[in-house]
């Protein structure tokens, strides 16, 4: 049988990739003394951890990458990890009389933004989280092609948000002018997505939300929605109030304080550039 050739490690990674399905590449970087892959080798893992393609070692070894490829996934950053191929106890169980280094980059498919309503604020959070490498889609009548240039996708036709495809890993921000607050919200607190933003003045906020508390849903859930969204940066035009609902987004998606820089870093924070 011939030899996995590097065609098929880019079209089974490629295949993951247009699924929109997170992914892990192995590749063995460093080997000490015996062991059985070379570097060069390569595999991919998918979301539920199988090795899809490519062999980076047997047995202990596998399964080590294997877990650590479902790490890399769930926390977005690659790592090196060095499988001891000789210690049985302390190692992977392996006595192969050496040591290998593995590199695991997790491929992980953009981030989604949804968008319900329209408005200049929208508009520019479209063209902005486009900027960004999120996938956007825009539900609303007035979504067209025209006011939504850069959205991946545009649902016109919704009254009832029946169409939304909304999971734990979209960005969801309510943009319907009041008309449709109360009925977005029901519809996307269910999925349970990474962030719900409810672009409203703080007033009609808590109208919005004590009515969804009245109607029964747990305070709990509803204290998860940012209601007004955004960080605090005295924003005053509608592409300042996009600016700082994208900041929080970003804030919450890579952990960041969301403080200065400056304070951070001479408090011991982020080192980072």
């Amino acid at each position: 049988m011939a030899a996995p050739s590097n065609a098929d490690f880019v079209r089974q990674l490629a295949a993951r990739v247009e699924a929109g399905e997170p992914a892990a590449v192995a590749t063995v970087v460093r080997i000490h003394g015996s062991a059985s892959a070379r570097p060069g080798a390569k595999a991919v893992i998918d979301a539920h951890g199988r090795t899809v393609f490519g062999w980076v070692g047997g047995g202990c070894a596998e399964t080590r990458v294997r877990e650590e490829a479902l790490v890399a996934m769930r926390e977005g950053t690659p790592r090196v990890i060095e499988l001891d191929l000789d210690d049985e106890v302390l190692g992977v169980g392996m006595p192969c009389g050496g040591s290998m280094e593995v590199y695991i980059e997790p491929v992980l498919p953009a981030p989604k933004l949804l968008l319900l309503g329209h408005g200049a604020i929208a508009e520019t959070l479209a063209r902005m989280a486009r900027q960004l490498e999120f996938r956007v889609t825009v539900n609303d009548p007035l979504a067209t092609a025209e006011r939504f240039p850069t959205a991946d996708e545009r649902i016109l036709e919704d009254p009832e948000y029946a169409k939304l495809d909304c999971d734990a890993d979209t960005w969801v921000v309510i943009a319907t002018q009041h008309r449709g607050d109360y009925d977005a919200l029901r519809a996307v607190l269910a999925a349970e997505p990474a962030y719900i933003g409810l672009i409203a003045s703080a007033t009609r906020s808590a109208l919005v939300l004590e009515r969804l508390r009245e109607d029964g849903v747990d305070p709990a859930v509803l204290s998860h929605v940012r209601a007004p969204c955004g960080l605090d940066l005295a924003a005053a035009t509608p592409q300042e109030i996009a600016l700082s609902i994208l900041s929080e987004i970003v804030q919450r998606r890579r952990g960041g304080s969301g403080g200065p820089l400056a304070e951070v870093r001479r408090a011991g924070g982020r080192t980072g550039e």
